[in-house]
Formats: C-alpha cells, structure tokens, sequence
C-alpha cells in the first residue's frame, strides 16, 4: 500500500471523488490521516471538515454514501482518487445535484470578440 504523504498541507491531502460508472468527478473533500483510516476500514468516503473541524462520513445523513470501489493516489502521494458508487438518490452535492462541479467558467475567452471583429 502506498504511504501518504500528509506533511505538504499541514496535516491534509486532496480527495477526489469520481463516478465509478460514468467517470464524472462528482467532488473534492480533504482527508487527514484518521478520515483516511476510516475511509479505508469502512469502505466509505470519510472526510476531514475543514469548518467543523470533525470527521465526516459523506453522506451520512442523506443516504448519498459514497461506497469505494477503487482508491490511487497520484504520483506524489499527496491527492487520493476515489472511484465510488453513489448511494441513496445520487444527489452528491448539498446543492441538489449529482456533481459539485456545476458552475462553468469562461476560459481563453478574453480578446476573441475583438479578434473577429478585427
């Protein structure tokens, strides 16, 4: 198994979340080393809350658990993907939706009005 390396961000590593089916990336959460051994023992994506500053099993009170089925941590051992099927309604976002990643974003868009009018 691969050791994490939790020392770049004072504790935490980036985890991301992806449908284990469809590929999409529904979510990024941290995780600290105790919600990283809980993750592993329970076979569910447990979180370290930022905010809360407490251990959070995704899904807990929705019903929207996100069951690992595959884990990898990238070549740095620093961010740990999380292929998972989605429990409950699928809904992973506290807004309702499937995925976090909902709201776009104009990129290289700058000048090219200008460009064709040129």
């Amino acid at each position: 198994m691969e050791r994490i390396d939790f020392e770049k961000m004072d504790g935490l590593v980036a985890g991301i979340v992806q449908d284990a089916e469809t590929g999409q990336v529904l979510m990024l959460g941290f995780l600290n080393p105790e919600s990283y051994a809980k993750t592993l023992e329970s076979g569910f994506v447990t979180f370290w809350s930022r905010t809360r500053q407490k251990l959070w099993m995704k899904g807990e009170t929705s019903g929207n658990r996100l069951r690992v089925v595959t884990a990898a941590t990238d070549c740095d051992n620093d961010t740990v993907l999380f292929r998972v099927i989605v429990e409950g309604d699928g809904l992973v976002c506290h807004e309702g939706t499937v995925s976090c990643f909902t709201k776009p974003i104009a990129v290289g868009t700058a000048g090219k009005k200008e460009e064709a009018r040129g």
